[in-house]
């Protein structure tokens, strides 16, 4: 099994190391985040390292990173961490569920996160640094740009273009052969039927309490 150390201690990374343990090649063998939010010697029962002095217990020539952390400002953190990984020597590894559908064409960049019961379609091309919460579909000929979170139940039509450093919400319907603008938020729920321009927000329409109080429903 290769060896593997997370960068994060939140709940991206607790999730990160139970899928790779239970599903992957990888053995984790410890977590890293910087000094200044080191507050915990162990993670998951594994030790916390501080990451200014990383390689010196775990030498980039032997261990692999997964940098594990949420989309926060658009993914902008978790691109800066991978950036700061590479330049230490570290190489960073990508996970694909094996309850995921995926066939043998996919190409995929370095760092991603794809869970189960996605579904991507052939001639599929996802950047680096992309998280496929569970359950998305991924229609044929579409395009993932680098840095971007989808989260649940996501439906990308075919051949559609998603730039980079990209959120789409849960539940999100995204018709064909459209384009998402860099840096656009796609609220959940979201019907998106045109291109959506760069840095563009697009909300979903929540759902209002009815005026029918709970006494007028019959049969519940």
């Amino acid at each position: 099994m290769q060896p593997v150390i997370i960068f994060g201690v939140g709940e991206a990374a607790q999730v990160a190391h139970f899928y790779l343990t239970h599903d992957s090649d990888y053995n984790v063998q410890g977590f890293t985040v910087e000094q200044a939010y080191l507050v915990s010697p162990t993670f998951c029962n594994l030790p916390v390292v501080a990451f200014e002095e990383i390689e010196q217990l775990y030498c980039p020539s032997q261990f692999n990173m997964l940098v594990a952390i949420g989309y926060s400002k658009l993914n902008t953190i978790r691109a800066e961490k991978c950036k700061l990984a590479k330049i230490k020597g570290y190489k960073l590894i990508s996970y694909v569920s094996s309850k995921a559908t995926v066939w043998p064409d996919l190409s995929i960049g370095e760092n991603c996160f794809i869970l189960e019961d996605n579904i991507i379609q052939p001639f599929v091309k996802i950047g680096n640094n992309v998280t496929l919460w569970s359950g998305n579909h991924i229609g044929h000929h579409t395009r993932i740009g680098d840095n971007c979170f989808i989260t649940c139940r996501v439906v990308i039509s075919g051949g559609v273009e998603v730039g980079n450093n990209c959120f789409i919400g849960v539940n999100a319907t995204v018709r064909d052969h459209i384009k998402i603008g860099e840096k656009s938020v796609i609220g959940a729920g979201a019907l998106l039927l045109a291109d959506a321009d760069p840095e563009g927000v697009y909300m979903g329409t929540a759902t209002e309490r009815s005026k029918v109080p709970i006494r007028r429903l019959k049969g519940i």
